[in-house]
């Protein structure tokens, strides 16, 4: 595995938000807990999380209320060690009301590429089924299916 570390390129950066949304993708949150530190901190809504264990379960809660999870992310900036992300996943309660969650994240990462502080803001808008714009099969986004500017998201 090929490890993205600071200072970013514009094309690392955008590497890293594709694997991020890669990783997020899989609903696995063992997996997903290993590109960040050992004792990463999070602001997800208005949840503060601190290290892996906390992060798992978090996206076990998360990926238990959020059925049919499909995300998209896209790089909106970067500097040095940061990069800003922007995202829009779509997703349905165990009633089968259909939502499309809309956010941003601030991400900083160690000097090894692992990230150490994650900030997310989230907005849930419901949506009718018919409105999905999301529909490959769960997992990763094919390279094809267009990205959130592309959808017009």
């Amino acid at each position: 595995m090929t490890v993205i570390a600071p200072p970013f390129t514009q094309e690392g950066a955008m590497q890293k938000v594709r694997l991020a949304e890669d990783a997020w993708n899989s609903r696995n949150p063992e997996k997903v807990s290993l590109a960040y530190t050992s004792d990463s901190r999070w602001r997800n809504r208005s949840e503060f999380i601190h290290g892996r264990p906390e992060i798992v379960a978090f996206l076990t809660r998360k990926w238990t209320k959020e059925l049919d999870y499909r995300l998209i992310k896209e790089l909106w900036a970067w500097v040095d060690n940061r990069i800003a992300a922007r995202f829009a996943y779509e997703w349905h309660d165990d009633s089968g009301n259909w939502f499309r969650s809309y956010g941003n994240e601030n991400w900083e990462f160690d000097a090894n590429g692992f990230m150490q502080r994650r900030f997310a803001c989230i907005n849930d808008l419901p949506i009718a089924a018919d409105d999905r714009k999301y529909h490959w099969p769960l997992g990763r986004r094919p390279d094809d299916h267009p990205g959130l500017s592309d959808l017009g998201l």
